[in-house]
């Protein structure tokens, strides 16, 4: 079975040594996956408009496809047995294009067809153009067969793709561009998938202020709203954008129970540590229950998962980059099993590492921000500090560390490519 992220952790998935407060990423994603429900209602959406939804129920094929035996190229349907050595000619008795029947084909007689055409009855086989040489025009056409055929040669059988009835895509499944075309050449013009998880989202802190607007002394612009309202709409849910919240308790509450109504997850940025002016942690706590708040990871160690009434709560660092880390690895997971898919690990692969990392973290799991290069290894970029956000627009995948695991120039690292959670190429 699947995790829902790939595992560099020991075997237990216990406390690191040396850090009996800290929970593993493995045993929280463990306990908050525990907690979430799957989603149970579902629409009927067009086709044409279901990019990126998830299935609700498996599909099924309405035809064969192809519906009929059909040629898998512009050549010559011919009958095996009229065509025992090369060099062979035979009267072409009709020409059979693409959406058209053919009649049944004559002992000693070629059709010329096209790609896609139906194979004409009688006929076991289909020569390529380039194998033929045809003469003359209308009814005296000939084409002589370059080539001895073989039964069911260049042949599309009747339902070799998709039997009618079978089913073509599961439940669960991420309706991809080629998904959706499956489902088309399936004959469905609607397919039941489940609702869009609806994720309320805000940021706290009175130092946070929007672009456009001007900074006033010790403010700072708020990236964390775009960078998270843009993971959120990449995972295939609905962002509810509650704004910035003030840096108060009574505020903070507030917030909470306008993003309780409605949304099927929050997601916070800042807030979750424990300075006199973060708030959150006492918030969720007043209006439902907070389960766990700190995680052995870096960067993301103020990580905090609980409920507001019944909606499950997830809030995250305020740091950029740790915001960013800390959803793609434990929000993302969340998200999947609100949007009813299957829960499959980002993979990984292992790369040489074309840098050095003595400074080992021992207690916490790390996660470097890198770039392959030409020459099939990974770079790092220079400041891994978790405030430095164009690292990751610099970068195009994780490094995935154990706590304690330090890397000499060469070895092989454990990478995750951005690609795995639908960012960039």
């Amino acid at each position: 079975m699947n995790t829902p992220f790939p595992s560099a952790e020991p075997a237990s998935p216990g406390q690191p040594a040396g850090s009996k407060s800290l929970m593993t990423l493995d045993a929280a994603l463990a306990q908050v996956l525990a907690t979430i429900s799957g989603p149970t209602d579902i629409e009927l959406s067009d086709t044409f408009d279901a990019l990126g939804r998830t299935l609700a129920q498996n599909l099924h094929s309405t035809v064969d496809v192809p519906p009929l035996d059909n040629s898998a190229m512009d050549g010559y349907a011919v009958r095996c047995a009229d065509v025992a050595e090369a060099g062979q000619s035979l009267p072409v008795s009709q020409r059979i294009p693409a959406g058209t029947i053919g009649s049944e084909l004559q002992p000693g007689t070629a059709a010329r067809i096209f790609t896609g055409a139906p194979v004409p009855p009688g006929a076991d086989a289909v020569v390529m153009q380039e194998q033929c040489e045809a003469s003359g025009q209308g009814v005296d056409l000939v084409v002589k067969v370059m080539t001895v055929p073989r039964p069911g040669q260049n042949i599309r059988r009747r339902g070799e793709d998709i039997a009618q009835g079978g089913v073509v895509l599961p439940q669960g499944a991420c309706l991809s561009p080629q998904a959706l075309g499956v489902a088309a050449s399936a004959g469905l013009a609607k397919v039941p998938v489940w609702r869009r998880p609806r994720v309320a989202l805000f940021s706290t802190g009175d130092e946070l202020a929007m672009p456009g607007q001007p900074l006033k002394p010790g403010g700072i612009y708020n990236s964390n709203r775009f960078t998270l309202r843009g993971l959120i709409q990449a995972a295939g849910a609905e962002c509810i954008d509650l704004g910035i919240v003030a840096d108060s308790l009574d505020a903070t509450r507030a917030a909470l129970r306008q993003a309780a109504q409605g949304a099927d997850l929050i997601v916070t940025s800042g807030g979750v540590s424990v300075g006199e002016e973060d708030h959150l942690k006492p918030a969720v706590q007043a209006e439902g229950e907070l389960s766990l708040w700190q995680l052995a990871i870096k960067p993301g160690k103020p990580l905090a998962f609980g409920r507001v009434a019944r909606t499950p709560f997830m809030g995250l660092p305020g740091n950029p980059v740790a915001s960013f880390v800390t959803f793609l690895i434990a929000v993302r997971p969340v998200l999947a099993k609100l949007a009813g898919r299957a829960q499959v690990a980002p993979t990984h692969r292992m790369l040489r590492a074309d840098f050095d990392w003595p400074k080992a973290d021992k207690a916490r799991r790390e996660f470097l921000r890198v770039r392959r290069n030409e020459q099939g290894g990974v770079e790092l970029y220079p400041n891994q500090g978790s405030g430095v956000l164009t690292s990751a627009v610099w970068a195009d995948g994780l490094v995935d560390l154990a706590p304690g695991q330090v890397v000499q120039r060469g070895e092989l690292v454990r990478f995750i490519a951005f690609s795995e959670w639908g960012l960039g190429a």
